[in-house]
């Protein structure tokens, strides 16, 4: 029998199937170590031929099988193939999803623990008759054993004797117990909630996710009560024995949702994320795969949950951009889950209380079922939005990153006990340093972006490569002391918080000072204690999280993300400011939200500020079919780069040249070509080309463009050659 397999190796050369002498054991889905050239290899079997071209004496066996049991499921086999056609992917890239990373070359395995416990035939025996008067440390220890039944052995090693332990064990006093023990993330926030009556809308919300044959978009406001209706939602799938997977965007809110779902559904979840020790993601994952476990929670990677017989899927703020994959493998999420909903006869529901331009437009024209919650939970108002203009600010002799307003609400604020968030969507102390004199800006030797200064660290640092820098006290192009800051990130609004309000409590919750493990959960369980009043942070504290006392937040630059060149800056502005409202007054006590702009009059502001969703899409939807952009278009990007530049504009010219070939047969396909340098012209060494096409949906198109792109890799083999789907990131 002729094994296929595909080896362990991402490069395109060797992304194909290879034949090997099957051995027992082998199963279709099974890891197999194989030999390879000269050396030894991990792979995948895909599956079994009779007969093979490679000549006999040059075919090989696998050497073993590495898994008891097959890791990749005949789902994932059809999710592989669907992923590689759709994205254009390489197979191993896939699998490798699929399976823990440090799973890869044994690195990381079950725990197993030694656990000692008395022979039957000495449980009863007088100790005097086998250990002597003189062995106190024996006599201690077999007495605590007896006692207590069984222990752990290294724990009888530290508080007994380790010598007296081994002793015992070897006269076979003493018999050892191999168990797996399973290291289970947030252990320690467990907690029982009562059972919460639903309203009406809830049910009814359910109702339509559980009896709907299309995908379901639940468009509800902030704190309407969308994640009892999810938690309803799973506990009415498990009833029937299957199983459900729940994705949140931000790692940050994996504790909190945890929380909700151990007191659910205890043990039957799961957790998976980037953010759990390897130990920890292999023990829950293994759970999943095993069938321990029926429910998996966690961000984009958990979609790939090794679950069997799945009967709900839920993404949850459906509309957020980490839901694609902007790295290889480039896939997105939404996608990868309507292929596992449609193989299991599973539903699937979306959830955000601003969806996607993308999403509205498919529930407007019948793609999805549309369930509309538009009340707050016990009718709660939504909290006021109070505009303030930064130009009159200045006017009046204000040059701080602070309003008259903002200052008087946090004041209020503290005043009476209340907590605050106040959100920039910009880490660190300043954008940018730059000489006042000469104009000299500080840049990455490797990217070609501006370093950020970290006063905390007192470095300057690249945000795309991590490479440190000193900070700069003279101009290393004219040796002016004169450097001035750029624009404020997180790292300043703590500091004149700090300087206005020094009795307050602040919290900062960013990429930089949540790094560690479990620090989301940490940062997050001090401010909902209330030991903290004031959270200052980025857009991972405008999702999701439910503050009782917040009852104020502070936008400082709502500008920041609308005037980026790209098509979607509009909505991205729209849907991070409701997000961020969305915290405030979520119980008794009313909230407020000071919203800081320099351009008052740019109509998203007068849309948001009256949580105008509806007339937000009409007018968003009607500049998208003008101007020719998704949903009424796909656009297609093949990103080409290489260390040396001009290997990469060769790379482009060919590539370029190539897609006219198509477009030039198929003009009426194309709504727009063009070949340039990425804005963002060189990241870690590389530099980056791109070709940007704009392509009417489903015309075929995409398919040829691989092509082109397979043909670069072939063609200029220092070159990575990347095709992306409707890219979130243009730069």
């Amino acid at each position: 029998m002729i094994a296929k397999v595909i080896v362990d190796i991402s490069a395109s050369d060797v992304d194909k199937i290879f034949d090997y002498t099957a051995i027992d054991g082998v199963e279709r889905g099974c890891r197999v170590s194989v030999p390879f050239g000269n050396r030894t290899v991990e792979g995948y079997c895909i599956g079994f031929s009779e007969t093979t071209d490679v000549p006999p004496e040059k075919l090989k066996p696998i050497i073993s099988v590495l898994d008891d049991r097959p890791i990749i499921s005949e789902e994932f086999l059809g999710l592989c193939d669907f992923m590689t056609s759709r994205f254009h992917l390489r197979r191993v890239d896939v699998f490798r999803l699929f399976l823990p990373a440090k799973m890869r070359g044994g690195r990381i395995k079950a725990l197993e623990r030694i656990f000692i416990e008395v022979n039957p035939e000495y449980a009863n025996v007088d100790p005097a008759l086998f250990i002597k008067k003189t062995a106190h440390a024996q006599l201690e220890v077999f007495e605590y054993v007896r006692s207590e039944g069984a222990a752990e052995q290294s724990k009888l090693n530290a508080e007994y004797s380790a010598a007296a332990v081994r002793n015992l064990v070897a006269r076979g006093v003493f018999l050892q117990k191999r168990e797996q023990v399973s290291r289970t993330p947030y252990a320690h926030i467990v907690q029982k909630t009562d059972a919460v009556t639903l309203t009406d809308e809830q049910n009814t919300a359910v109702d339509t996710i559980l009896q709907s044959d299309k995908p379901t978009l639940l468009f509800g406001v902030t704190g309407s009560g969308k994640t009892e209706v999810y938690l309803n939602a799973i506990s009415e799938t498990l009833r029937t024995g299957k199983t459900a997977i729940m994705l949140v965007p931000e790692i940050s809110l994996t504790p909190q949702v945890m929380r909700l779902f151990r007191s659910r559904f205890g043990d039957e979840a799961a957790l998976l994320h980037s953010g759990l020790s390897d130990g920890e993601r292999f023990d829950e994952w293994r759970r999943l795969l095993t069938g321990e476990a029926h429910v998996a929670v966690g961000a984009r990677s958990a979609i790939f949950a090794p679950l069997q017989n799945i009967g709900l899927i839920v993404i949850d703020e459906e509309h957020d951009t980490s839901y694609v994959s902007e790295s290889n493998p480039r896939y997105i999420t939404r996608e990868v889950a309507f292929f596992r909903a449609k193989y299991n006869g599973a539903h699937c529901v979306m959830g955000s209380a601003t969806p996607s331009v993308e999403s509205y437009y498919n529930a407007q024209n019948g793609m999805y079922t549309l369930v509309r919650m538009p009340n707050r939970i016990n009718k709660r108002k939504m909290p006021e939005i109070e505009t303030v203009n930064m130009c009159n600010e200045v006017l009046y002799g204000n040059s701080g990153m602070f309003s008259a307003k903002l200052i008087s609400a946090l004041d209020e604020c503290l005043a009476s006990g209340s907590q605050a968030i106040l959100f920039l969507n910009r880490r660190g102390y300043s954008s940018y340093v730059m000489c006042k004199k000469c104009g000299y800006v500080a840049k990455c030797e490797d990217c070609d972006v501006s370093l950020v200064y970290h006063k905390d660290e007192n470095l300057l640092k690249c945000h795309y490569c991590q490479r440190r820098y000193a900070k700069l006290d003279l101009c290393p192009n004219c040796k002016s002391p004169h450097i001035k800051q750029g624009f404020m990130g997180t790292e300043r609004v703590v500091e004149h918080i700090n300087r206005m309000f020094p009795k307050a409590r602040v919290i900062r919750m960013d990429n930089d000072t949540t790094r560690t493990k479990d620090a989301h959960l940490n940062l997050l369980s001090d401010f909902a204690s209330g030991n903290a009043d004031i959270l200052v942070g980025t857009q991972m504290v405008a999702k999701g999280h439910d503050f009782p006392n917040v009852t104020l937040v502070g936008i400082i630059d709502a500008d920041m993300s609308l005037h980026f060149s790209d098509f979607r800056a509009v909505e991205r502005t729209f849907q991070l400011i409701t997000q961020v409202a969305g915290r405030a007054g979520r119980e008794q006590k009313p909230g407020r939200v000071i919203l800081q702009t320099y351009t008052p009059g740019h109509y998203v502001y007068r849309l948001v500020s009256a949580y105008d969703y509806e007339g937000f899409y009409s007018k968003e939807i009607n500049l998208l079919h003008t101007s020719g952009f998704p949903p009424f278009t796909e656009i297609l990007r093949i990103l080409i780069s290489c260390e040396n530049e001009s290997i990469a504009l060769d790379a482009t010219k060919f590539a370029i040249d190539e897609v006219r070939n198509i477009a030039s047969e198929r003009q009426d396909d194309f709504i727009y070509l063009n070949a340039m340098r990425s804005p963002k012209k060189r990241i870690q060494t590389k530099y980056r080309m791109q070709i940007l096409m704009r392509i009417k949906p489903n015309c075929g198109v995409r398919e040829q463009v691989y092509i082109v792109a397979d043909a670069v890799a072939q063609r200029f083999p220092q070159v990575t050659c990347f095709t992306e789907i409707n890219p979130n990131d243009l730069s």
